[in-house]
């Protein structure tokens, strides 16, 4: 596609002799060459617990992030924040993007007297909303019936198909913090590990006993015991099952370790502990079992693909304690690293 200069296009109706054969336009020529989009703009919120915001509307049976149209002369940013103020009543300043997604003219879904063109539909992060904030909403009179916080893994039975992978896409790449994804029909065109492992595809096991910092009552039952496994940078290790994309952290034996102590344990939920030890890693053994990838996060990463309840905020500060007794690093967030199947030695 040629572009359009001062060259390509100068003040007058013919070109020159110069000028490259089959390459001038006229500005009317050029801009009749340029394919319509639509542009859109939606906003992914969640709740203290991980879980999405969706809405219902009077015109559709399927759920749907709040957001909609972006107006002639109008920014995508100022859009989704319009939107919000819109159908939820919550004024808020979105700048922050995580996926920018492009929706081919013959997706299905849209009826043919439509004329549907495609569409570049922007997400933005709206952040976590407190339940003060939620406590807040008030909906308008007609168009929006009401709102729900729904699990990840739920979100393919509430949305449509394309609209569930764009939420997954965009909510990754928020975990991810390494910037906006491209996406094509809701698909990440590079996709990162927590995309190719597919977290989130499944429910998040809950955990939501009360933290107690310490070791384990002698009177009380061991459910399981997990490990806080500390790298170098101060990452930890996590282990994501590649049939279900289910994230968990190892036992504490998963790998050598030094200068291993009780952090703490939940109880309150089920029957028995689930204990949480701390150490420093040495190194890694080469992988004992196929059907789970290892990678290397962020305690917070670790924290937002799991489901703690309330009580995760303090098993979080009890691991940066941790973390700062093992005089380590506060790690950067970047994209959750997959380590080799082979061992390794720090």
């Amino acid at each position: 596609m040629p572009q359009l200069t001062d060259e390509a296009v100068p003040d007058r109706s013919a070109p020159d002799q110069g000028a490259a054969a089959g390459t001038w336009m006229t500005p009317e020529e050029y801009g009749a060459s340029r394919a319509a989009l639509w542009t859109g703009a939606v906003v992914l919120v969640t709740d203290t617990d991980g879980r999405v915001l969706v809405q219902s509307v009077d015109y559709r049976t399927d759920r749907l992030l709040p957001g909609g149209a972006v107006d002639a002369g109008e920014a995508p940013s100022a859009a989704a924040a319009r939107e919000v103020r819109e159908e939820l009543g919550i004024d808020g300043h979105y700048p922050r993007g995580l996926a920018v997604d492009w929706i081919a003219a013959d997706t299905t879904g849209y009826p043919p007297e439509m004329r549907f063109p495609g569409e570049i539909l922007h997400v933005y992060d709206g952040g976590t909303w407190s339940p003060e904030r939620i406590a807040a909403v008030r909906l308008p009179a007609q168009e929006i019936t009401g709102i729900d916080f729904a699990e990840p893994a739920d979100l393919p039975a509430l949305m449509d198909a394309g609209d569930a992978r764009r939420t997954l896409s965009a909510l990754r790449a928020r975990i991810n913090g390494a910037g906006p994804a491209l996406l094509e029909g809701g698909r990440p065109t590079v996709p990162t590990a927590l995309d190719r492992l597919g977290v989130l595809r499944t429910r998040r096991i809950a955990q939501h006993g009360a933290w107690h910092a310490g070791p384990v009552p002698a009177q009380l039952p061991v459910r399981d015991r997990q490990g806080w496994l500390f790298a170098p940078d101060g990452r930890v290790l996590l282990l994501i099952a590649r049939a279900t994309g289910a994230a968990h952290l190892p036992p504490p034996t998963a790998a050598p370790t030094a200068g291993a102590f009780p952090l703490g344990y939940r109880y309150g939920d089920d029957q028995g502990a689930h204990a949480r030890t701390a150490a420093r890693l040495t190194g890694l053994p080469p992988a004992a079992d196929a059907a789970y990838a290892r990678l290397l996060a962020t305690p917070e990463q670790v924290r937002e693909l799991s489901d703690w309840g309330p009580a995760g905020v303090h098993e979080l500060a009890a691991v940066h304690t941790a973390r700062t007794r093992l005089s380590l690093p506060a790690p950067t967030r970047t994209p959750p690293t997959e380590l080799p199947e082979s061992a390794a030695h720090w």
